[in-house]
C-alpha cells in the first residue's frame, strides 16, 4: 500500500478542511488571551486539527464508501475505489485518535473535559445526511466545538465569549457547507442522500442569513468578551467579504461553489487576526 493512498484518505492533500477546523480553535485562544497567545498552544490544537480532521474523513469515508462510489467528485477517493481496506482504514483510525488523545492529555484536564464530548458528533454526523435535509447543522456543530475546547485551555473554563463563538461558527459553517454542497446535489438526488443545498435550493436569502447570524454571533463573542474597537471593525470586513460570497456564487456551478466554498480559509484568518487585536494589542 502506498503512503499515498493513507495521506489521500486522510485529506492532507486538501487542507481547506483543517483550516475550517482549526479556526475556531484559534479565534477562542486568542480572545481569551490576555495578550499574545502562547505559540505552543496554537501549535498543539493545530496538531491535534490535522488528526481530528483526518480522524473525521475516515469516519465519513468508511459510512459513505458505496455513496461515494456512484458521485463524480468522490469516485475515486481510497475507500470507494477499493485502494485502501476498511480493516486498513480502520487500523489509520485508531492510531489517529490515539494521538490526538495524547495530545488532549496534554492540555490538561479542562480541555480534555470537553474535547471528549465532541466525539459522539465526529462519529455520528456522516449519517446525518441519511437522516435529515440538515447535515450542515451536525457538520457545524462538530467543526467548530473547538471553540468551547480552545477557550477552556487558556481559562480553565468555558466563558459566553466561546459559547458565542461557538454558535455563530454553526451558522458559519450552514453558510459554507451549503454552497460546497450544491457540487453534488445531481448526484445526491440521484443516490437518495440530503442536504440543505437539496431543501434550499438556490435560495440565496437563506446563505444570507445564515452569514448574518454568524457574524451577530461573533459581535456578541466580542462585546462579552470585552473586546477593543478593532475586533468589531475586522468584523465589518468579515461581513463584507460574507456579502461578497453570496451574491457572486453561481450555485449552478461546482467551480464557482469550490472556490467560494474555499475562500472561508481567508475568512477565518481575517477573524483570527480580529481576535488577536482583541484586546488592543
Amino acid at each position: 500500500m502506498r503512503i499515498s493512498s493513507y495521506l489521500r484518505l486522510m485529506r492532507l492533500n486538501q487542507p481547506t478542511g483543517i483550516w475550517l477546523l482549526l479556526w475556531p480553535c484559534w479565534w477562542a485562544i486568542a480572545l481569551a488571551s490576555r495578550g499574545l497567545p502562547p505559540p505552543s498552544l496554537l501549535l498543539l490544537f493545530g496538531i491535534g486539527a490535522v488528526l481530528m480532521r483526518s480522524a473525521g474523513c475516515i469516519v465519513n469515508d468508511i459510512a459513505d464508501r458505496k455513496f461515494d462510489a456512484r458521485v463524480a467528485r468522490t469516485k475515486y477517493r481510497p475507500l470507494a475505489s477499493g485502494e485502501v481496506s476498511v480493516a486498513q482504514a480502520s487500523m489509520l483510525l485508531v492510531i489517529l485518535l490515539a494521538a490526538a488523545f495524547g495530545i488532549t492529555l496534554l492540555l490538561g484536564k479542562a480541555v480534555l473535559s470537553w474535547a471528549v464530548p465532541s466525539l459522539p458528533l465526529v462519529i455520528t454526523y456522516p449519517f446525518m445526511k441519511r437522516l435529515t435535509w440538515w447535515p450542515q447543522l451536525f457538520l457545524g456543530l462538530t467543526f467548530n466545538w473547538g471553540a468551547l475546547v480552545g477557550w477552556a485551555a487558556v481559562r480553565g473554563m468555558v466563558g459566553w465569549p466561546a459559547v458565542f463563538l461557538y454558535i455563530g461558527g454553526i451558522f458559519w459553517t450552514l453558510g459554507y457547507d451549503t454552497i460546497y454542497a450544491h457540487q453534488d446535489k445531481s448526484d445526491d438526488v440521484v443516490i437518495g442522500v440530503k442536504s440543505l443545498a437539496l431543501r434550499l435550493g438556490n435560495n440565496r436569502c437563506a446563505i444570507g442569513l445564515f452569514y448574518f447570524l454568524t457574524v451577530l454571533g461573533w459581535v456578541l463573542a466580542g462585546w462579552t468578551a470585552g473586546s477593543s474597537l478593532l475586533f468589531f471593525a475586522l468584523l465589518v470586513l468579515v461581513q463584507l467579504q460574507f456579502v461578497w460570497q453570496t451574491c457572486t456564487v453561481d450555485l449552478d456551478d461546482p467551480t464557482s461553489c469550490r472556490r467560494i466554498f474555499m475562500s472561508n480559509v481567508r475568512l477565518g484568518l481575517l477573524m483570527f487576526v480580529g481576535c488577536l487585536l482583541s484586546s488592543g494589542l
